[in-house]
């Protein structure tokens, strides 16, 4: 399995079938977040789970595939009150995540954006299915 099919597998299994154990299957138990309202560890994700809303549901568009670094564009519902927009950075080691940084930003909808244009990536060829 390369390093892509690991990270969908291993959000897939936490976050969508709601699998505690993928936890210890896909992330690094010194797994480092830089996500500044998430702690390191297992037991950030642990702690997140209860919080997220039962509807979450994160659907990746680009992703992107260099070394031990995976990249995903996705937009992600149930984070908050509105859809967001989220740039994950995931680093990998020895097959598991091994440290996280993201960007969120909530979605603003293209009939509202001064472009037209989706924020998600789901109408490139390829992407988002």
């Amino acid at each position: 399995m390369n390093n892509k099919e690991i990270v969908l597998k291993a959000m897939n299994e936490l976050f969508h079938q709601k699998d505690s154990s993928a936890i210890e299957r896909y992330w690094q138990e010194s797994y480092l977040q830089h996500n500044p309202s998430m702690i390191n560890g297992h037991k950030g994700l642990i702690e997140l789970l209860p919080f997220l809303d039962k509807e979450f549901k994160w659907q990746p568009g680009i992703i992107v595939e260099q070394g031990d670094i995976v990249i995903t564009h996705s937009l992600v519902h149930g984070w908050g009150p509105a859809p967001v927009i989220v740039v994950d950075i995931f680093r990998l080691e020895d097959g598991k995540i091994a440290e996280h940084w993201d960007v969120v930003q909530q979605e603003t909808p293209a009939s509202e954006s001064a472009s037209g244009n989706a924020m998600t990536s789901f109408n490139i060829a390829g992407y988002g299915k």
